[in-house]
């Protein structure tokens, strides 16, 4: 019986959260579209309900129906797959993420985790790196030199600043001993934020920057320079394939600023104890205002030259980077 109620829970939580992040990435469109716009000086969708509130649903209607077109010299079976890697990695992100405590349920205990790995962290970067073999297939296999431009833009991009985004997370392992996200959340308990406490923000800001990196973010979204590459990786990509590495994008950009939350910001913990059943609010709040950094800084700063993409990551992130983590280790020396 104990089996059956951890199978029921299990799919409710993985329900929830799959109903809520696909929620949230629909409307992630139509927030960037608004706030680029107040930023620009013009108006965003405004057309489709009160407010444009119906321009996601109009989006995903008019994707649904475009017609599906495969290039007659592509690889197709990897042309296919490749969008579907991508969003399955993003959403797979969320099974380790806590949001909240633990609440209690028709008398169960019930933790607002969908999984409470040991090694959480550990599992969110290999799920994260594999992320990035939908996006260097989807452009290798469209047969199309600037997909292919793309992607290899993209690869050598994501695995340069992955490095740097491995080792600006180092300090908060050093600091809370081990690799489970819940008790890296625990141990932030009372405001002590790691981004504030154990002289980690600095790195945490390097964690944001490589996270720009690592989802082809402007000012990092060189693979996808339409200047150059003509919309790159996914040039030859139309109606639903498209979509899923649109939306794959948006769900990394919510996973990358929840891992932040997570390891920096001290999760569910917030400024004064709410019920556990309402933890979930603080992890949200912060989330979504790391969000709106993420689209604020994308009208904010103009996109970068490849040549100096790669050279600040591995000249000036990469060295800042390993510093920090020797000065994590000399800090909790003399703290004891």
């Amino acid at each position: 019986m104990e089996l059956v109620y951890f199978l029921i829970e299990t799919i409710v939580k993985v329900g929830l959260v799959f109903g809520v992040l696909m929620g949230c990435v629909a409307y992630l469109t139509l927030a960037e579209r608004k706030i680029l716009g107040r930023i620009q000086v013009r108006y965003g969708p405004n057309r489709v309900w009160p407010f444009g509130l119906g321009q996601p649903i109009a989006d995903g209607i008019k994707a649904f129906f475009k017609e599906d077109v495969i290039p007659a010299k592509a690889d197709k079976p990897l042309f296919v797959i490749a969008p579907m890697i991508s969003i399955t990695a993003a959403i797979s992100l969320f099974a380790v993420i806590p949001f909240g405590g633990v609440i209690e349920f028709f008398g169960r205990e019930v933790s607002l985790v969908i999984a409470k790995l040991d090694i959480g962290l550990l599992y969110v970067f290999a799920i994260a790196s594999l992320g990035e073999y939908g996006v260097v297939l989807g452009g290798w296999s469209s047969y199309n030199k600037y997909g292919l431009m793309g992607a290899l833009r993209a690869a050598a991009q994501m695995i340069s600043y992955e490095l740097a985004l491995a080792l600006s997370v180092m300090g908060v392992l050093m600091i809370a001993g081990t690799l489970n996200l819940v008790e890296i959340v625990q141990q932030q308990a009372g405001w002590h934020w790691n981004a504030f406490y154990h002289f980690q923000f600095f790195p945490f800001i390097f964690y944001l920057i490589c996270g720009l990196a690592e989802i082809n973010r402007t000012p990092f979204d060189m693979p996808e320079a339409e200047a150059e590459l003509a919309c790159g990786f996914n040039i030859e990509y139309s109606s639903m394939k498209f979509a899923l590495f649109f939306m794959a994008e948006y769900a990394h950009l919510v996973a990358v600023c929840a891992i932040a939350t997570t390891l920096f910001l001290g999760g569910w913990d917030g400024p004064f104890n709410l019920p556990p059943y309402l933890s979930w609010i603080w992890f949200v709040a912060k989330t979504g205002i790391l969000v709106y950094f993420f689209i604020w800084q994308r009208g904010t700063f103009p996109r970068l030259r490849y040549d100096q993409i790669m050279r600040f990551g591995w000249k000036f992130l990469l060295p800042l980077t390993l510093a920090n983590i020797f000065g994590t280790g000399l800090y909790m020396v003399l703290t004891g």
